[in-house]
């Protein structure tokens, strides 16, 4: 049974009108950034997949396993208007192009901590419904096979957060930054962190790991190698957009920093196919017409340390998640207007297709 908790908001409830900041000047600006097209146009890898069968969704999570891409909790549109918080968890069949429904959450979240590993998928905090959306510590983790999702104990005192960058490395679930408190509309309360931890889905232990360089949310995140990487994000507010990519090397327990983004943006996906790093739309542009939405796709080449502009997004999004399955990349989701405006578009990426 579904339970969403309520938030009668508009579609621009977090957009917060100021001038963004970037880490690097010169970067961050699109030199073309579309609006969200009416009519999307297809192809330079993008390829348009079924809707998502429940309707719209933002702030969502997604794992993969076994060819089939999970989307969990989120935001979706409220019965009487503005949104809702959801319990809901759908998955995608990218073989069939088709969607199923599986086992809700336990509880309603909104930007949980998603990470599959060994065959399962675990959620690790996430921020709640309600008027301000606040940090939960419940951690759960789902088998597939039996369709149930069982309670984990909760993320350790002060380290709860939502949005965070995800990693899996081993049996260990990396966190790296994210939010403790995210109240909707103009000034409204965000709540940055630069809290990085680990969770061995083996032992069921946390540990507490270097902090990132400076505070981030609504971040991409993905290990390479014996790397964990930190891409773009924002402090503290819609607008404070930054292109800093930082690099956690586990073999000297380090943060450094790499070659920033080309533009700088938060609300991104990313997702890694071999030792690249795909990232996809986010939150804040500027750009007249933009809605503040980035369209921006861009490639970071972790063995080169340097980035590539790719096709832009067909349908640009924030709030959305991406995840590859056979070198192909998923982004259900999303908004296609700062703040709130999930849609039910669900297309892919194809690296290196027409």
């Amino acid at each position: 049974m579904r339970r969403p908790t309520a938030l009668a908001l508009g579609l621009a409830l977090l957009l917060v009108p100021a001038s963004p900041a970037l880490a690097h000047p010169g970067h961050g600006t699109p030199t073309n950034p579309p609006a969200a097209p009416t009519t999307p146009t297809y192809g330079n890898g993008w390829k348009p997949l079924a809707p998502i069968a429940g309707g719209p969704r933002q702030e969502h999570s997604v794992a993969a396993l076994n060819g089939k891409v999970y989307v969990l909790g989120g935001i979706e549109p409220g019965a009487e208007g503005g949104v809702v918080t959801t319990d809901r968890v759908e998955v995608y069949d990218t073989r069939r192009d088709r969607w199923s429904e599986a086992a809700p959450l336990p509880v309603p979240m909104n930007h949980p901590n998603v990470a599959a590993v060994g065959g399962r998928i675990y959620v690790l905090g996430a921020l709640s419904g309600g008027n301000s959306w606040q940090a939960m510590r419940d951690s759960y983790v789902y088998d597939p096979r039996a369709d149930r999702w069982t309670r984990l104990a909760p993320m350790p005192a002060g380290t709860e957060r939502g949005s965070a960058a995800m990693g899996v490395r081993g049996t260990k679930i990396y966190l790296a930054g994210g939010m403790r408190t995210l109240t909707p509309g103009p000034g409204g309360l965000q709540d940055t962190v630069d809290t990085v931890s680990s969770y061995d889905v083996v032992t069921g232990r946390w540990e507490t790991l270097p902090s990132l360089p400076q505070a981030r949310d609504h971040v991409g995140g993905a290990v390479v190698g014996n790397t964990f990487y930190v891409l773009g994000g924002r402090d503290r507010g819609q607008v404070n957009v930054r292109d800093t990519v930082y690099a956690f090397d586990f073999g000297t327990g380090r943060w450094t920093e790499r070659a920033p983004m080309p533009t700088a943006r938060g609300g991104i996906a990313a997702a890694a196919v071999g030792t690249k790093i795909y990232t996809f739309g986010g939150e804040g542009n500027p750009a007249e017409g933009s809605h503040s939405v980035f369209a921006e796709n861009e490639v970071y080449d972790t063995a080169r340390d340097s980035w590539q502009r790719l096709a832009p997004m067909a349908v640009p999004r924030h709030g959305t998640a991406a995840v590859a399955v056979g070198g192909t990349i998923h982004i259900p989701g999303g908004g296609t207007v700062g703040g709130a405006g999930p849609v039910d578009v669900n297309d892919a990426y194809r690296p290196g297709r027409r």
